[in-house]
């Protein structure tokens, strides 16, 4: 498995990470197998949330890496927080140190190395959330911060006051869902693909060193539901991908993730499978070269139109 440089401050990590948003379905043993499976294959980065089954996913994650017994310095650990579920988005003080507390005790560790603010709270303070950082960094709870699904504006916001480097931005992108990409492409165009939805994210995370992490890495997208993959809205894409994998001996899932990792901004795809043969065809990507001729066709074979 390839690293990648978190934010480029040093950290590096699996350049695939695993989300255990899922986790709370498993029992013990099969929780034990997927975090194992994960070890396996060399992924070494785990993102969580406090609110991923209702706090389960945590709990039950911590538990099963006890048993694997590898040490904890051998994995990265993050979690977000900033979301109560049918009610607010929260980024104050109070609540972003109650969370991580919480999220500590169900992971049984004693710091996470990331934490990322769930979804943007309109009401933020920066000032509340300055304060809360340099709390849980002084106090050694978090080593390093970031943000989930928030547009450049929002990030500046906050670094008026907050004090340590913003490293990630987790942002929903795939091949069929990459509306980041389509108005970078659609600059100065009246149709519908050059509509900036997130004040261009994704170039602004290049210039400002902030590592995307794309999530649903296989979701459609685009207002429709369910994976791509084996999906009869995309059949010229699926037979691509059907394609490269042939030629290139691995799976389909790592044609669909090798995708991601073939863009310059040297994303951090997080995989939510819980299967673990699934898990170790996925890993299969970080050996995957793609072409710029083979990014584009995949691109364009999803039924984007370049101008």
């Amino acid at each position: 498995m390839k690293k990648v440089n978190i934010g480029n401050s040093g950290l590096m990590a699996s350049e695939i990470s695993l989300g255990i948003m899922r986790m709370n379905v498993l029992t013990h043993e099969e929780a034990v197998k997927v975090i194992q499976t994960a070890l396996d294959n060399e992924i070494d980065y785990f993102d969580h949330a406090d609110i991923y089954g209702k706090g389960d996913s945590e709990a039950i994650f911590g538990k099963a890496f006890k048993e694997v017994g590898l040490s904890r310095d051998k994995v990265l650990l993050q979690t977000k927080c900033g979301i109560i579920p049918g009610e607010m988005f929260d980024f104050s003080k109070e609540h972003i140190i109650a969370s991580v507390e919480g999220s500590l005790k169900r992971l049984q560790t004693d710091y996470v190395d990331t934490l990322l603010l769930h979804r943007p709270d309109t009401l933020v303070e920066p000032e509340e959330v300055a304060a809360a950082f340099d709390e849980l960094e002084k106090t050694g709870k978090v080593r390093h911060f970031g943000v989930s699904n928030q547009n450049p504006m929002q990030i500046e916001l906050l670094k008026k006051t907050v004090t340590q480097p913003l490293l990630i931005n987790q942002l929903q992108l795939s091949i069929t869902h990459a509306p980041m990409i389509d108005a970078g492409f659609n600059v100065n165009m009246v149709n519908g693909a050059s509509i900036v939805h997130d004040g261009s994210v994704l170039e602004y995370s290049r210039i400002t060193d902030m590592t995307i992490q794309p999530w649903s890495p296989f979701q459609s997208g685009n207002g429709k539901k369910g994976i791509f993959l084996d999906n009869l809205d995309y059949v010229e894409l699926n037979e691509l991908i059907e394609i490269m994998a042939d030629e290139k001996d691995v799976s389909r899932e790592a044609i669909a993730i090798a995708w991601l990792l073939r863009h310059p901004a040297k994303m951090q795809p997080i995989v939510g499978s819980m299967n673990p043969d699934r898990i170790a065809a996925i890993c299969q990507a970080s050996a995957v070269s793609l072409s710029r001729t083979e990014w584009y066709a995949l691109y364009k074979a999803a039924g984007k139109i370049l101008p």
